[in-house]
């Protein structure tokens, strides 16, 4: 199993966004390698069709998929994401879980 998080420099919450992943994983018991993917250009973004930062990958797939994009709209930038408090720059526990799940 290959777990990824993209993120940028500029991003806040990817720092806590891994470190909430890592604590399911480690609650859930799965032994998996977690590797932080620095995004740093507009090319990066569009070649790694990065949404934003944090974005969690399990197998080189979005845990919280952003829908079909235009080829040029992946671009460095902070994602969003609705949580049950409301928008917040990372997922839940919670929501982690549940992809996981999935």
């Amino acid at each position: 199993m290959k777990v990824e998080v993209l993120y940028f420099d500029g991003c806040l919450t990817y720092k806590t966004a891994e470190k909430t992943l890592r604590k399911v994983l480690a609650e859930e018991g799965i032994d998996a390698e977690v590797e932080r993917v620095a995004v740093s250009t507009k090319e990066e973004a569009k070649r790694l069709r990065f949404p934003g930062s944090p974005t969690i990958r399990l197998d080189g797939h979005d845990l919280f998929p952003v829908g079909a994009r235009e080829w040029e709209d992946w671009r460095l930038g902070c994602l969003l994401y609705a949580t049950p408090e409301g928008l917040k720059g990372q997922s839940t526990r919670r929501m982690i879980w549940a992809a996981l799940a999935r």
